[in-house]
């Protein structure tokens, strides 16, 4: 069984982190989609137990957000930005790109195990558009040969950086990181000057 003990407890500390059992279930379901790159019945099943909740309620909430795959994930996560103003900047063209280089679609994995490729509606980063991310990673202000280098540095296991810092890691690390646990890298760079514009600028204009 994948979900070993260790797994199991580190369940339970999550859950004691919350007022009610059933409050760590998203938290939970990531530690489960770091073990095995995806959130298994097994995991599922896991999780029902240890909240007191049914599986279908579980599998209702894993099905909902879409950050919750039921499906094997390789080891990187590539999702493209193709909402309006992402699209009208190159995104639908970054996305039929990389789809011809890689010869799959959406929700889908290279043969060789390390991308899956996402259509994502909205990455809430148009100030950078058009965008992608690499296991929730931004990748800022690309375009078409960006995205075919940054594809290919994946593949070929390079050191990889978001354009606002950080080094890129896995799917399943990452999702490690979002359940909770630390992950040692709190001082890394991350901050993104263009987002915040606006704040500055109504701070400065006293609103």
């Amino acid at each position: 069984m994948a979900i070993t003990e260790t797994t199991k407890s580190e369940l339970r500390e999550l859950i004691s982190r919350y007022p009610e059992p059933r409050s760590a279930l998203l938290p939970m379901l990531h530690l489960v989609q770091s073990v095995e790159g995806y959130v298994t019945q097994e995991g599922i099943d896991v999780c029902a137990q240890e909240v007191g909740l049914t599986t279908a309620e579980v599998s209702a909430v894993a099905s909902f957000y879409t950050m919750f795959k039921r499906y094997p994930v390789g080891k990187h996560h590539v999702g493209v930005c193709v909402n309006s103003l992402c699209a009208l900047k190159g995104g639908d063209s970054i996305w039929r790109r990389i789809t011809n280089e890689l010869g799959i679609g959406h929700d889908e994995t290279s043969a060789d195990g390390q991308i899956t490729l996402e259509r994502i509606e909205c990455q809430a980063a148009c100030t950078h558009a058009p965008v992608m991310t690499v296991n929730w990673e931004f990748m800022d202000d690309m375009d078409e040969a960006k995205a075919v280098t940054l594809i290919s540095n994946l593949r070929s296991n390079k050191e990889v950086k978001s354009t606002r810092g950080p080094k890129v890691r896995t799917f399943k690390d990452v999702s490690r990181t979002i359940a909770g646990f630390d992950d040692g890298l709190v001082d890394e760079p991350g901050i993104d000057e263009a987002m915040l514009a606006g704040l500055k600028a109504a701070k400065q204009a006293g609103s």
